[in-house]
């Protein structure tokens, strides 16, 4: 697709509701009048594929164009996936049940598929002297219809907790994974994933980029569930800049535990990174995956992967002070 058919296409989708709500936010804190700011988000849009969320999240109304040529928008992430990910190997990591039992070796906790052929005995087998287990749906994203379970939910028997959970559209039911008590320091209430992407490139192979995810009150660690994110130094595993979130905010410290976040060590580290390149050899058409890693007490574990990365994590602007975004990176492993 031409950067004028993906423009076109997406002028026809977009949610212009939306887009005008974020022109009031970007506003109040640019100071730029609506008219001017909507003339930018356009030019924008044509020029380097960006949507109304990347001028937000990458604050693009800072930048010179030097400075916005850096900044991997929606349509250059588009177009990343689609050259790096054959799509029939998507389903490998899109259905949740399916990521876990191919990457089964680094995945110690227990699971079961919710479908019409699980059986009340599994299900049973599976919550007995379980204090807390996590549903989720076996697809999607962003956070979007996980849900925590306890034995009130399931006190009325299995065969009465199945329903339940087919009927709250959950497609997985898993163990809870108890994180290292470092990285419940950051905020309890979530597991605390790092966000690492692998990516197969034509120049070189590796790690291109890596975030902490950390939650700020709910279960999830997501920043489209109110989370926020901080880089993480590749070689050395310690969080290089400030946490921001989707909204603009940013914390030097930990807004519910007063944690420092700057400097902060992840254990386990050299573990994580390892576990990760070792996964992306199992599919090599998938050349580009964002991989969620917990870290436990007897070291790192899969969450999940993810076939189509968010490019907003990494490009938001608090963690680019500069204004170079992270397309450089990418430009190291592949030509965009």
């Amino acid at each position: 697709m031409s950067r004028l058919q993906y423009f076109t296409h997406r002028l026809v989708r977009m949610d212009w509701k939306a887009m005008w709500k974020t022109t009031g936010i970007v506003k109040k804190r640019s100071g730029k009048g609506r008219v001017w700011l909507m003339g930018d988000m356009l030019r924008c849009a044509v020029k380097y594929n960006a949507g109304y969320v990347d001028y937000k999240i990458a604050q693009m109304y800072k930048l010179n164009n030097e400075q916005r040529q850096t900044v991997i928008t929606r349509g250059i992430s588009n177009d990343i996936v689609r050259r790096m990910n054959n799509k029939e190997f998507w389903h490998y990591f899109d259905d949740k049940a399916e990521f876990n039992e191919t990457f089964k070796e680094w995945i110690p906790r227990k699971w079961i598929r919710i479908n019409q052929d699980t059986s009340a005995e599994d299900l049973f087998l599976l919550c007995r002297n379980q204090k807390e287990l996590i549903g989720k749906p076996l697809e999607g994203s962003s956070g979007q219809g996980i849900r925590k379970y306890t034995p009130e939910d399931w006190k009325n028997g299995s065969e009465e907790f199945l329903k339940q959970l087919q009927q709250d559209g959950i497609g997985i039911l898993e163990e809870v994974v108890i994180q290292h008590p470092k990285m419940a320091s950051l905020c309890p209430t979530s597991v605390n994933t790092c966000r690492i992407a692998t990516l197969l490139g034509d120049k070189q192979q590796g790690i291109v980029y890596a975030f902490l995810r950390i939650g700020n009150g709910k279960v999830m660690d997501n920043v489209d569930c109110g989370g926020m994110a901080a880089r993480i130094d590749l070689d050395t595993g310690k969080l290089l800049t400030v946490g921001a979130d989707k909204q603009g905010n940013t914390f030097i410290k930990h807004p519910m535990t007063n944690a420092s976040i700057i400097g902060f060590e992840i254990p386990f580290w050299k573990e994580a990174k390892e576990m990760c390149l070792k996964a992306a050899e199992k599919f090599p058409e998938m050349r580009f995956v964002a991989w969620d890693v917990a870290i436990t007490p007897d070291g790192p574990t899969f969450i999940e992967g993810n076939s189509f990365p968010s490019h907003a994590i990494p490009q938001f602007a608090a963690h680019y002070p500069d204004g170079i975004g992270i397309l450089p990176e990418f430009r190291k492993f592949i030509d965009c």
